[in-house]
C-alpha cells in the first residue's frame, strides 16, 4: 500500500513539474494581424469564387476553406486588437 502511495505521489510531482513550465505559442503575438490578414484575405477571396460558382460539386471545396479562413483570421484579428479569447 505504501509503495502505490509514493508511486501517485511521483507522479502528481512530475505532472505539477510540467505544469510550471511556461506556455509558448505556435503563433507569436507580433504576427497575429499579419496571420489575421492574410487569413481573412483568402477567405474574401474565396468566397468571390464560390459567389461565381454555377457547380454544386465544386461548392463545399470552397465554402468550408473560405469559413474556416474567416473565423480564425477573426479571432487572430480580435487577438491582435488586444482582446484575448
Amino acid at each position: 500500500m505504501a509503495s502505490a502511495n509514493a508511486a501517485a505521489a511521483a507522479a502528481m510531482e512530475s505532472q505539477w513539474a510540467q505544469s510550471t513550465t511556461p506556455f509558448s505559442p505556435v503563433v507569436g503575438k507580433e504576427l497575429h494581424s499579419t496571420v489575421a490578414f492574410v487569413l481573412i484575405s483568402s477567405a474574401l477571396v474565396l468566397t468571390g469564387f464560390f459567389s461565381l460558382n454555377k457547380s454544386p460539386v465544386l461548392a463545399p471545396v470552397l465554402a468550408i476553406p473560405a469559413s474556416l479562413a474567416f473565423g480564425f483570421g477573426a479571432v487572430y484579428l480580435i487577438c491582435a486588437a488586444g482582446v484575448y479569447v
